[in-house]
């Protein structure tokens, strides 16, 4: 594949392979650092991985719709019980001076709301979703875990379309607790009263996002 027409930044000389699935890697002499890739990121959908730019492949349908349906029922909640705020997938977290993510979702608190600037997170989320691609893989999957247990978030939640699983993680004192779910509740002790069924995140026919979020109110008012 041709190299990026972009030297922005000292004149910093962007060039990209092309990988198994079809994933392209943008790199440089340099690792790229968190600013530059800031900028890139508005033209190049990635995220930046140890001074390494890759490129994000778009959704699949099974993703789009939870990450839809979660993106409803927590966001309402959090929106009616003032608790902070639900961004989604294009929200830059900084991990390091080299090294960025986009979660498909997340949550900070409203008492975390520093952390927010206009053009990035900087700092520790309290929540992050991310719903697991066909072609996602554990080379990609480990790195991403890693950098978010390594600024601190609170609780991190993947979800498997494909497999219909649920992993969650709570930081604890000095790791990490972890559930594997495959039905009974996920419950977000980031978010008091907040708990779904693990199965209405896979089904294809949801239950209605307005009415569970009603009903999680009711039950915790």
């Amino acid at each position: 594949m041709k190299d990026l027409e972009i030297q922005p930044f000292d004149a910093l000389e962007i060039r990209s392979t092309v990988e198994r699935f079809d994933r392209t890697v943008y790199y440089a002499d340099r690792p790229i650092d968190f600013a530059t890739w800031l900028d890139l990121a508005q033209t190049i959908d990635s995220e930046l991985v140890q001074g390494v730019m890759i490129h994000r492949m778009a959704a699949q349908y099974p993703h789009e719709w939870i990450f839809m349906w979660l993106a409803l029922v927590v966001g309402n909640y959090v929106q009616a019980k003032n608790l902070g705020k639900i961004l989604g997938s294009r929200s830059a977290v900084k991990i390091n001076n080299i090294g960025g993510r986009l979660p498909d979702l997340l949550f900070v608190r409203a008492d975390n709301e520093s952390i927010i600037h206009n053009d990035a997170i900087y700092g520790a989320p309290d929540l992050v979703i991310e719903i697991i691609s066909p072609n996602d893989r554990p080379s990609d999957l480990i790195p991403l875990e890693a950098d978010y247990r390594a600024i601190g978030v609170g609780e991190i939640v993947f979800i498997d379309p494909r497999k219909k699983w649920v992993r969650y993680l709570r930081k604890a004192d000095t790791d990490y607790d972890e559930e594997f779910l495959t039905d009974g509740q996920l419950t977000l002790t980031c978010m008091p009263g907040f708990a779904i069924e693990v199965g209405w995140i896979f089904a294809d026919d949801k239950p209605n996002a307005f009415l569970i979020t009603q009903q999680l109110l009711q039950n915790h008012a």
